[in-house]
């Protein structure tokens, strides 16, 4: 596998519709000073039995290749159990930033596929913090770290998928935050392709334990309502992002996906029933993921070959 290299750039946001103290380095900004994060390298098979279990976790066709994104459900970590913090994610690890009482939340990310990933093959990856943003808002201060990871199969690179994560410094000691309750009454996403998925705790747990996600407040009700404030269970990120990913394996199969890009705007809760509906224009597909009933959560535009 090439060693490519891909410094961190680290920006302050002073102004721009962002506020500050009086112009002064925020505390976010001060504990991530410095912090320059090493790469991590990492070789998995890609076992077939990992994309027929997301397959059927969704009633969909068992696809003939690895899909784009589905190698999230191949390069996973398993930290030790000693090394899990109170939310249920790892306690430590390389990427994950110095912020005491991190909340993390997953915005959003890009994905350049340049060829097709086997099953069967050894997929290796190098990923690296290629960005650090800190933000000052209304809600209070935000660190988006953003984690480039490179795919190769036979040295050869096959993609690379930028991710944005969120994170917030709460404490111990801090109050719970109470979220507003979701948004009702609103119209379904419209488009000529269109996926549908009900969700409820079970499937939930599945997706948790297929990814490997110990993230509390997708099946830890108490946990998320009382702690994190959410009013429900949540939707992952990840699967509102794949679920956009299915409207062209399903619909468009002949025509390979070339590039991703995708934002997160809101959660979704369980139980739901989540829909993702697109529009293809030429070889672009606007894509719109939501909680029937609901805002969007997840916009998103697709390339296709």
């Amino acid at each position: 596998m090439p060693r490519l290299h891909h410094p961190i750039t680290i920006h302050y946001f002073t102004r721009a519709g962002i506020t500050t103290h009086d112009g002064a380095m925020t505390s976010l900004t001060d504990l991530l000073d410095g912090w320059q994060p090493p790469s991590v390298e990492m070789t998995r098979r890609v076992d077939p039995w990992c994309a027929a279990a997301f397959a059927d976790l969704c009633d969909a066709p068992r696809p003939g290749l690895l899909p784009p994104l589905w190698h999230w459900f191949v390069l996973l970590d398993h930290p030790a159990g000693s090394n899990t913090g109170a939310d249920g994610h790892p306690a430590d690890a390389p990427f994950l930033p110095p912020i005491p009482g991190r909340r993390r939340m997953f915005a959003g990310g890009r994905l350049r596929q340049a060829a097709p990933i086997p099953l069967g093959a050894w997929l290796a990856s190098r990923s690296a913090v290629s960005d650090v943003k800190v933000k000052t808002g209304r809600t209070g201060e935000m660190a988006f770290v953003t984690v480039r990871t490179e795919l190769f199969v036979d040295d050869a690179l096959v993609g690379v998928d930028e991710q944005d994560i969120v994170y917030r410094s709460e404490p111990p000691g801090t109050p719970p935050r109470t979220l507003p309750a979701p948004e009702t009454g609103g119209a379904d996403p419209e488009g000529e392709w269109r996926v549908e998925l009900d969700t409820d705790p079970v499937l939930l747990f599945r997706f948790s334990a297929l990814t490997y996600n110990g993230h509390r407040i997708h099946y830890d009700q108490p946990y998320a309502t009382q702690v994190e404030g959410y009013p429900g269970l949540v939707v992952h990120g990840p699967l509102l992002t794949l679920l956009a990913l299915e409207l062209p394996r399903r619909h468009a199969p002949d025509r390979p996906v070339r590039s991703f890009e995708y934002r997160l705007v809101r959660p979704a809760f369980a139980p739901s029933r989540i829909v993702s509906a697109g529009r293809a224009r030429g070889s672009d597909v606007d894509v719109v993921v939501a909680a029937q009933g609901a805002g969007p959560s997840l916009t998103a535009k697709v390339g296709l070959a």
